[in-house]
């Protein structure tokens, strides 16, 4: 059986030097597919240099409650956001998630999905989330899968690291409830997935080393590799604690040694339109 690999770039639109990032990344390097911030400023312009300069790269939405402010007006999200009407950081998404109303949810991601439609004129090939925060309960989860199946777009596996784990940065504190109600919902739903998802390479483990132990080890059938290369910008150093790391992600995706790993194993690289 042949092997098929998506390199999907997270957060493209997060900043102007991460989306040119990703753009470099995919035309000298190994990166296939990109999901959208669509409440970032700029995120227009970003996505009017994608189209031209990479044709051939995937987008997707990356549905965002942990970053920025909603494409809403606030009084119709408020229990989506902080007394400055701010999403919530990763970690006080936590603490708020019991008091956000799933209607408020899904029209925030609605609105995040349109605005993808209305700048490029299609829609987006797969969705995931800023944070996994589409896997932390199962109200937020069902949402995900319907606005998938309402737009016909694949979404990123909710299990990782060959489908026996959560993704690699799930909150210690949800526990084991994700595995409860995460399984279930897939078959009920059935949506395009790939086979398997690895989302290791980040932070420290984003070395030359393991992206060709990861790759050289790929199981038979088609693959997503997450990563969050970048161009470390001003604005990225001073909102995001993971900035020149993206440099380093960006230097080993596009390194020779990688594609001619690709090559030697008869690794296809597609993105998410293509499943």
């Amino acid at each position: 059986m042949q092997k098929r690999l998506i390199v999907n770039a997270d957060d493209y639109g997060r900043t102007p030097g991460v989306s040119a990032g990703i753009r470099s990344a995919h035309r000298n390097g190994i990166v296939t597919s990109t999901t959208v911030m669509l409440n970032m400023a700029g995120v227009d312009v970003g996505l009017s240099l994608a189209l031209q300069e990479c044709p051939q790269l995937g987008l997707g939405v990356h549905l965002v409650l942990t970053a920025g402010r909603p494409i809403l007006p606030t009084r119709q999200v408020p229990t989506l956001t902080d007394s400055n009407g701010h999403f919530p950081t990763a970690q006080q998404f936590i603490n708020m998630m019991p008091g956000m109303d799933p209607d408020q949810v899904r029209a925030e991601w609605t609105a995040q999905i349109l605005i993808f439609i209305q700048l490029t004129n299609r829609r987006p090939d797969h969705l995931d989330s800023h944070h996994h925060t589409s896997y932390f309960s199962q109200a937020l989860f069902r949402i995900m899968l319907e606005l998938a199946a309402e737009f016909g777009c694949a979404i990123r596996p909710p299990l990782a690291e060959g489908g026996i784990d959560l993704p690699l940065d799930l909150p210690a504190e949800l526990g084991d409830q994700p595995m409860e109600f995460i399984p279930e919902l897939t078959r009920q739903f059935s949506p395009r997935m790939v086979d398997d998802f690895y989302s290791s390479f980040y932070g420290p483990a984003a070395t030359l080393e393991n992206l060709l132990e990861l790759v050289d080890k790929l199981p038979a059938g088609t693959s997503e590799i997450m990563c969050h290369p970048g161009f470390s910008d001003p604005e990225l150093v001073h909102g995001s604690s993971y900035n020149v790391q993206r440099e380093v992600e960006l230097g080993i995706l596009s390194d020779p040694a990688i594609k001619t790993l690709l090559q030697d194993r008869s690794i296809q690289l597609i993105n998410y339109a293509q499943l």
